[in-house]
Order: structure tokens, then C-alpha cells, then sequence
């Protein structure tokens, strides 16, 4: 309607690639909008001059008089805009798509809604649309998980295909409709479409999904990765828990599973896919917009023992700003008073440096944990980084004269590197203006250096974790793709590690997390008690990972999977799970 936001003081704004042209809100009806592209059409292309325009115009839409001289100039304006554009060329489809642009003001409320909107992130979209979508996003249908400034600098990684699911649910689908929508999956599955999962129009009207089809496995798209979910939704009635979740998967993982455009349906639908009937709710009962779980629907159930805020805090490793080649090193040979001879590991970095070689001292130097480093019970450090934080304050780097007194060698080597390490954009943003010396690093902080942790990689196909504890008496610093837990000793260790990768653990985080983004939110969701000395199942469950990574140094797989069960049944105990429970647990991971 014409008192929508849509329009500027009676007038709708439509940006182009070729300049924004200003439309009269009187011909926001289908007659009208029909007779101003006709028009436009025939006389831009005709050539006439812009007072024929107007009479004409004037006849076909039928306009009363006083709405026809306030709208005038505008008209003109939009007239000799297209005139122009048809002089240089780029005419031909304006009218069109003006009349496109109004069009959607045109169609009347749907039984049925189907397609597929654009998948544009929040924080990739222009500045000047985004900014003209954030009243949308934020104040009419609360989309954002964040508000404000956060919301405006894009901290919310929010998919635009939410806004035009909550669109045209609430203008173009009758109360008592049903719309199907490809969407990406990451809008039920993230922190990020906690504000899309409220499932709210404005004026408290709900709607919510009556099923969604998980495609991830499958990769509908052709030479896409999306992270593709189908989903139907009712408008007129509050969602309903748990959520007909159908997990679609590939038969097979060969070249014979492929699914091409010519693929007999017949073929794929017996042959190459199957589902699982599975469900979905939200992982937090209290918070029905938090992230959901889906699993089989009696392990949902057991699941929430399971769920919770953990005793413990997770962090992301060390980052060096884009900088590993300079402070990622070998240790190629070591000379007497604590001299190590380092080569920078240049391959794979993302800042290409030269490859040189140069001598250090070894207090500067920490084992470093790697993603390639990691397995299921083992953690094992291939490289070193060079780490000149100051040891009394990590979260800062040492200052320039301790460096250059305490460590010359070192100073020596990282300022060979000064203008690239200067020049880090982190760097600039963050560290400089607070004085931080060219070389300091990020992420780092006193846990950094505890002497035992509990590590995952934040990407990888299934949740692993791993013990990690200090390498020639030094501790091992992770890298920023490693999450890492410090704890006080090697038990302790041993037993968060063996409660974060048993069944019931990693069914959690399977049915919540995506393998992109398994971070620090693990134990904001995974309820790991604290440990105690005095509890005997905490103490065999660390009995029980200590030897798992035995057992996995010596690669003993068979051996691995017996101290598995007895692990899967002591985090039972933990969580007070029964028999049945993990049973189902165990099912719906095999089918994961």
C-alpha cells in the first residue's frame, strides 16, 4: 500500500545499475503501473517530447486531475531519465522492470506457496542495500540475533533468503497456507537464525514448519556446497515440537552414487538416496529459538541429559594474522646456550614470504598443534611457533626492549619481517592502536599455556577430541583452527576427553552443530560435569582415555573400539542414562 515503508514522501525509490529512479506511489495498481510502462514503452521510443508523454500517460491511466499535476514533475523526471538511457543505448527493459518491481504489490494472498530464494549473506550484501534492509531485518520482523550496532556491522550472519521467507509468508500466503522454500540448512541449525527460528509475523501472528527435508548430504546443486534444507511452513498456527525432520543421504560414497541432470528419477529414488525419519526441537527446552537437535525421536529425548551448560570453557587457539609462514618454524639443528636453527614452514600459507633459515632462542619457541595434527585420541605437534608473547601477560606481546635483551636472535629474525607483520589488516584493526609491538599475536592468553587440554578441530566430517600435554617440557600452543579446554592436571584431561567423544556426546553435538562451525559453543551446549576425584566413574572414564590413546599411538583399532563401549556405557552413568537410551543414541549416530 502507499503507507508502506516502501515509499519516500509519496514517491517509491527503485535503485538500478544505471541510477535509482523515483516512481509516483499512485501507480501502485495494476491499471495504473500497466498504462506508465506501456507508455514509457512507446513514447521513449518514439521520441516524442515529454508534454505528449504526459498527456498520454494522462488518458491511459485515467488519473484525477489534482493527482496527475502533484505527480508531474516526477513523471517528467522518470520521462527524460529513460529518454537519456535510450540515447546512450541502455534502453529496453526499464519500463519492464519498473513494472516488475511494482508487481509483487499486485498479487493477492496464496493457498500455496513454492520456490526458491536468493541465498545472499547478511555481511556480503551492498552497504546501501543493507542499510536500507535493516529496519526489516531488525525492528519488523526481528530477524536478528543481535541489535543495533552489531547488527549493522554485520555480525549477524544472517542468510537474506530469511527475510524473504518471513515476506512473503506474511503479504502473499493466505492464514490456513502453506509455502515451501529451499533455504539453507544453516537457518535451523545456527546462532545465527535465532531470530528467523522465533517464527513470528508482526502483530504476534504465527506461522511455523511442518516438516524439513535436510539435503546436505545430497548436494542437490550441482558444483555447489550449499548447505541445502527444503522446508514447509503453515501460516496461522504457533510450530509445534518436535519438527518432522526427514534426513536425506547418498546410498553410496563411489563414483557410481553420482547424481546427474539426465539421472532417471526412477534411478535416483530406488537406487541412489535414502532418508531417515527423523525429528527436530530446540537444543535449549527454555529457549525455543535456540539452535535445533535432530536425531531419531526417542534419542531426542535422552539427548536433553545430556544438553546443557557445561562446567567447563572452551577457547579458539592461537591466530597469527595471516602470518603463518613467518611464525610458523622447523627446528633444523640446535647450538650450544639455547640457540635453535628455525626455517620458516612457508607451504600452504596464505601470505606468501620467503623461505629462510635463521637462529633463535628456545624459550621462544612452543610446540605447535595443528588441524593435520589431530585424531580421535591423539594430538601429536609436527612444528614449532614462534611465540613472543610476554610470559607474565600472554594476551600481550613482550615488549620491544625485553625482546631485543632476553631474546636478540629472535628480535633479530622477526624484524627482518617488521613490514609484513605491520601490515597484518588484524594487526592495524585490533593490536596497533592499543601499542601492541609489530610482532604479537592473537588468541593468546594464560590458557594458551596450560601444561594439559582437551582439543577438536573446528572443521571436520565428526566431533574428535583429543589430550594434549606439554612436548620436551614445553606446553603445546594450538593453532586458531583447534579448540582447546585447559585443565589442571592429566586426569582431569583424560576425563573430559572421554566424556566429549562417547556416543552420547557426539550425538549431541552432531545433532546441533554443523562440521563448519564445531567451536567454542560445544560446552555452551554439551553438559560435562566438573570433575571430582572422589567420583569413580569420573575416574574410569579418564582411565579408559588414557588407554584409548595408547592404544591409538600403537594403531590398534580393534583395541580403540573395545575401550569405546566401555566408555559409551561409563558416560551413560554420567549423564544417568539407561540401557534403552543409549541404545537409541547409537542408532541414530549409525545413521548419521
Amino acid at each position: 500500500s502507499q503507507g508502506s515503508d516502501l515509499f519516500d514522501n509519496g514517491v517509491y525509490p527503485l535503485k538500478t545499475s544505471v541510477g535509482e529512479f523515483r516512481v509516483p506511489a499512485i501507480f501502485a495498481e495494476r491499471e495504473r503501473m500497466d498504462a506508465l510502462a506501456n507508455v514509457l514503452d512507446e513514447f521513449v521510443e518514439s521520441g516524442v517530447g515529454k508534454d505528449a508523454f504526459l498527456h498520454r500517460l494522462n488518458v491511459a491511466a485515467r488519473l484525477p486531475a489534482k493527482e496527475m499535476a502533484e505527480a508531474k514533475t516526477q513523471l517528467a523526471r522518470l520521462f527524460e531519465q529513460l529518454k537519456e538511457l535510450h540515447a546512450q543505448g541502455l534502453n529496453g527493459v526499464w519500463a519492464r522492470i519498473i513494472k516488475n518491481a511494482f508487481a509483487p504489490l499486485f498479487i493477492e494472498p496464496c493457498d500455496y506457496i513454492v520456490g526458491n530464494p536468493p541465498w545472499v549473506n547478511w555481511e556480503n550484501l551492498p552497504d546501501e542495500y543493507r542499510n536500507s534492509l535493516i529496519p526489516l531485518y531488525e525492528d519488523f520482523y526481528g530477524l536478528f540475533p543481535h541489535r543495533g550496532l552489531a547488527a549493522r556491522h554485520g555480525s549477524a550472519k544472517i542468510d537474506i533468503s530469511s527475510l524473504m521467507t518471513y515476506v512473503a509468508i506474511d503479504r502473499y500466503l493466505k492464514p490456513g497456507g502453506k509455502l515451501g522454500f529451499v533455504l539453507p540448512q544453516n537457518l535451523f541449525k545456527t546462532s545465527a537464525g535465532q531470530g528467523f527460528r522465533r517464527f513470528l509475523l508482526p502483530q504476534g501472528k504465527p506461522f511455523g514448519p511442518l516438516v524439513v527435508e535436510d539435503m546436505v548430504e545430497l548436494q542437490p546443486f550441482e558444483g555447489a556446497t550449499n548447505r541445502t534444507a527444503v522446508a514447509v511452513f503453515f501460516k496461522g498456527k504457533p510450530v509445534r515440537y518436535p519438527v518432522s525432520y526427514q534426513y536425506w543421504k547418498k546410498r553410496g560414497t563411489g563414483r557410481g552414487s553420482a547424481i546427474g541432470f539426465d539421472t532417471p528419477y526412477e534411478e535416483v529414488t530406488i537406487e541412489k538416496i535414502t532418508f531417515r525419519t527423523w525429528h527436530a526441537e530446540p537444543v535449549d527446552r527454555k529457549d525455543l529459538t535456540s539452535s535445533w537437535i535432530t536425531a531419531r525421536r526417542s534419542a531426542l529425548q535422552a539427548l536433553h541429559n545430556v544438553l546443557g551448560q557445561s562446567a567447563y570453557i572452551a577457547h579458539a587457539g592461537s591466530f597469527t594474522g595471516g602470518a603463518n609462514g613467518i611464525y610458523w618454524v622447523e627446528i633444523v639443528g640446535e647450538r650450544p646456550g639455547g640457540l635453535c636453527i628455525v626455517a620458516n614452514v612457508t607451504e600452504g600459507a596464505k601470505n606468501k614470504v620467503e623461505r629462510t633459515q635463521a637462529a633463535v632462542e628456545k624459550e621462544i619457541l612452543y610446540p605447535l598443534l595443528r588441524g593435520r595434527d589431530i585424531g580421535r585420541w591423539s594430538a601429536e605437534p609436527s612444528i614449532w611457533i614462534v611465540c613472543p608473547q610476554d610470559p607474565n601477560d600472554p594476551k600481550h606481546g613482550m615488549p620491544t626492549e625485553a625482546l631485543a635483551k632476553q631474546c636478540p636472535k629472535a628480535n633479530a629474525y622477526l624484524k627482518r619481517f617488521e613490514k609484513a607483520l605491520s601490515s597484518r589488516p588484524a594487526y592495524e584493526k585490533y593490536l596497533k592502536r592499543s601499542g601492541e609491538p609489530f610482532y604479537a599475536l592473537y588468541d593468546i592468553k594464560k590458557y594458551t599455556f596450560s601444561p594439559w587440554k582437551v582439543v577438536w578441530r573446528e572443521q571436520a566430517a565428526t566431533f574428535t577430541a583429543a589430550v594434549v600435554g606439554p612436548q620436551e617440557k614445553r606446553p603445546v600452543v594450538p593453532d586458531h583452527k583447534l579448540m582447546i579446554v585447559a585443565v589442571d592436571s592429566r586426569t582431569e584431561a583424560h576425563y573430559l576427553c572421554a566424556a566429549l567423544n562417547s556416543a552420547p556426546s557426539c550425538l549431541a553435538v552432531a545433532a546441533y552443530a554443523i562440521q563448519i562451525q564445531m567451536d567454542t559453543h560445544i560446552l555452551e551446549n554439551v553438559g560435562v560435569p566438573q570433575f571430582s576425584k572422589n567420583n569413580k566413574t569420573h575416574i574410569r572414564l579418564a582411565e579408559l582415555s588414557e588407554n584409548a590413546h595408547k592404544a591409538a599411538a600403537k594403531g590398534d583399532t580393534g583395541e580403540v573400539s573395545k575401550i569405546e563401549e566401555e566408555i559409551d556405557r561409563a558416560a551413560a552413568r554420567l549423564w544417568g542414562l539407561k540401557d534403552e537410551d543409549l541404545a537409541e543414541i547409537k542408532r541414530s549416530l549409525e545413521e548419521a
